[in-house]
């Protein structure tokens, strides 16, 4: 039985002059941008340091200025999840309905995921250098497992850019979507599985054991790292949208230009354009039969 092909994407009129803009999407890029502000002297200038007293010693210690980093780490990672949540959900979509919507959905949120995704790397190499006093841990398992999650996205995305037919290579990408994600598990609950082996802290907002403008400025960055979440995933969105669109539309314009050939256009196509076959085909022409001429 034939399989059902994706619907093409209409391209829309006026392409050329079309963007990914809208009043809805540049009041999101503005409010995020004034979020971002916000986030910024709050987590960096306002909250105060991470610093504790031995109740022994009397000494000092904590994490002091590094965890204003966390105001941003921890929201990436969790917008990672998003990302690649919907990545799946959408990969789910493209194996049941085979629609572009859904392909194209998968697609950007993957990008972007996976934009965040190595953000998150940054940024805690960043906190773990004071920290831990190491930009890096390789026995980390929350470490590992982050990175294996980065990776693996990146062979998607990779897989997304080879040539075939693009309905098999959206399965394909699809099936390795929802395989992937199931690393997600693996990094969130890595520290409580594996406590020995990760030098990572567990859940503080679990425990309620933040408070205050420390927990606002959490919350605020949560909140703004979805606002530019959505609205990368919506101007990728429309990138790729007009990308299939504009891929249909060449293709259905190749097609009606071939069919639009004359006879005697075929012909030469056929025969190639080399001195003898231009010869034989004016021969042919001359005589009045230009089928003679057709192998």
């Amino acid at each position: 039985m034939a399989e059902e092909p994706m619907s093409p994407v209409p391209l829309p009129e006026g392409t050329a002059s079309d963007t990914t803009g809208s009043r809805g999407s540049r009041l999101l890029g503005v409010l995020t941008l004034v979020g971002l502000a916000a986030l910024g002297v709050l987590a960096f200038v306002l909250t105060d340091p991470d610093v504790r007293i031995h109740p022994s010693t009397g000494a000092e210690f904590g994490q002091f200025d590094a965890v204003r980093m966390l105001y941003v780490h921890v929201p990436l990672a969790v917008m990672t999840y998003l990302a690649y949540g919907l990545c799946a959900v959408a990969s789910l979509g493209v194996l049941i309905r085979r629609t572009p919507w859904w392909d194209v959905t998968a697609h950007a949120a993957a990008e972007v995921g996976t934009v965040f995704c190595g953000l998150v790397l940054v940024t805690g190499s960043i906190w773990g250098r004071p920290v831990w006093n190491t930009w890096w841990e390789w026995g980390d398992v929350r470490l590992m497992t982050t990175l294996v999650l980065f990776l693996m996205f990146a062979g998607y995305l990779a897989l997304r850019r080879t040539t075939g037919d693009p309905r098999a290579v959206s399965r394909r990408a699809a099936v390795v979507a929802l395989v992937v994600v199931l690393d997600i598990p693996l990094v969130n609950r890595s520290v409580e599985w594996w406590e020995n082996r990760t030098l990572h802290q567990q859940s503080t907002l679990g425990d309620l054991k933040i408070e205050d403008l420390t927990l606002f400025t959490l919350m605020l960055g949560f909140l703004v790292l979805g606002m530019v979440l959505a609205w990368l995933l919506l101007h990728r969105f429309r990138v790729g949208w007009l990308e299939r669109a504009a891929l249909d539309h060449s293709v259905a314009a190749a097609i009606a230009e071939r069919r639009g050939e004359t006879p005697d256009e075929e012909l030469r196509r056929a025969v190639g354009d080399s001195p003898a076959a231009r010869e034989g085909f004016d021969e042919n022409d001359r005589d009045g039969d230009p089928e003679a001429g057709r192998p």
